[in-house]
């Protein structure tokens, strides 16, 4: 409840900041919201769009957060999102195979891409102690110029040079039926992907006595490791798990939202992850709303800036007001706490008022 309550705060404290940023640059705020969330919600076809956004965001949220349960710190999102989306269109374009056999194959290429550029930050965290921020921050640029590279190189597309060729529709996630429920929008079966994931690690992390002795390690390491739990394990292992969540978010975009890869583009979801994860704070469920309410400020901000003269930046710096004050989750808590204390000082009071009488 308090980790609601604290994420419903920073959600009002970034509406009234951006109400305040509009009225600053003499922009009427009821009119921006108006529009800001009508980009997202107006029609079924845009709500679609609005959880086909959501969708990697749910897959970084998640990384992060699981990351962040088990006491790490996964800022290499990005890189292990594009790395995972690189391995899973290998196998969607060089592999002649049914959609039944190509899917399947490409979400396992996903993950291990993911996992295995998660691998290296781990081993050096487990191994020399070296500080994962650090490690994964250059790994997410070793995965940009890779891809820079070797995709004109292998999957060069016929005539642009900047992307990968298109992959075909048995290669994708895209599901017909899907798309016109929503009304021809780009939402695809990466969604129901997403919600089967969210409820595996919300299992492991809550039922499992491997989520247990992850949290462990996340809590106290030295106690964690007297307890005989293996940290070095724990810290690799948990490194593995969240980059490939991230290599999922890679398939989510590239074989879901789009049908190819781009090269010099670090895709900004990795990052994203984060306010994503501090805003659902850092709970499955929670990571699951917090990525679908980003995506309704994603998608409404175009039709804002298309329907009234407020800049998209404006969209920006509330998400980043939002991102703010999730993160000081532990001045929200005092706040909470000190009202929660003067109340109970107040009926303490009264009681004894009364008893007096």
């Amino acid at each position: 409840m308090r980790n609601l309550i604290i994420s419903l705060s920073a959600v009002l404290f970034g509406l009234i900041g951006g109400a305040i940023l509009m009225a600053a640059t003499g922009h009427d705020p009821m009119e921006g919201y108006r529009f800001l969330f009508q980009g997202g919600l107006k029609n079924v076809s845009r709500f679609g769009d609005t959880l086909a956004t959501g969708t990697p965001l749910i897959f970084t949220g998640l990384s992060v957060a699981f990351a962040f349960r088990t006491g790490l710190f996964n800022i290499g999102a990005a890189g292990q999102m594009l790395f995972g989306g690189f391995c899973a269109s290998i196998i969607g374009l060089k592999l002649d195979a049914s959609g039944a056999v190509l899917v399947p194959l490409m979400i396992i290429a996903a993950i291990l891409g993911g996992a295995v550029w998660a691998f290296i930050p781990g081993l050096l965290k487990a191994r020399y102690n070296v500080h994962e921020v650090v490690s994964t921050i250059m790994m997410n640029w070793i995965a940009y110029w890779t891809i820079y590279y070797a995709v004109p190189a292998y999957l060069k597309a016929e005539s642009v040079e900047t992307e990968s060729r298109a992959l075909p529709d048995k290669a994708t996630l895209k599901a017909v039926w899907l798309s016109d429920m929503f009304g021809g929008s780009y939402v695809n079966m990466g969604l129901f992907l997403a919600v089967i994931v969210v409820l595996i690690i919300a299992f492991i992390i809550n039922k499992t006595t491997l989520g247990y002795e992850l949290k462990a390690v996340g809590f106290n390491r030295h106690s964690a490791e007297y307890a005989g739990i293996g940290v070095n394990r724990s810290i690799i292992l948990s490194m593995l798990i969240s980059g490939g969540l991230a290599g999922l978010a890679g398939l989510a975009q590239y074989a879901g939202n789009g049908n190819n890869i781009q090269i010099g583009v670090l895709p900004t979801q990795g990052y994203d992850g984060i306010a994503v994860a501090l805003l659902g704070a850092n709970s499955p469920i929670g990571v699951l709303v917090s990525a679908l309410f980003f995506g309704l400020l994603y998608s409404g901000r175009g039709f804002m800036n298309a329907m009234t003269d407020i800049p998209p930046e404006i969209a920006d710096s509330i998400i980043a007001i939002i991102i703010y004050f999730a993160a000081t989750s532990v001045l929200m808590n005092r706040v909470i706490n000190w009202f929660i204390g003067r109340r109970r000082s107040n009926a303490g009071s009264a009681v004894s008022g009364k008893g007096k009488v």
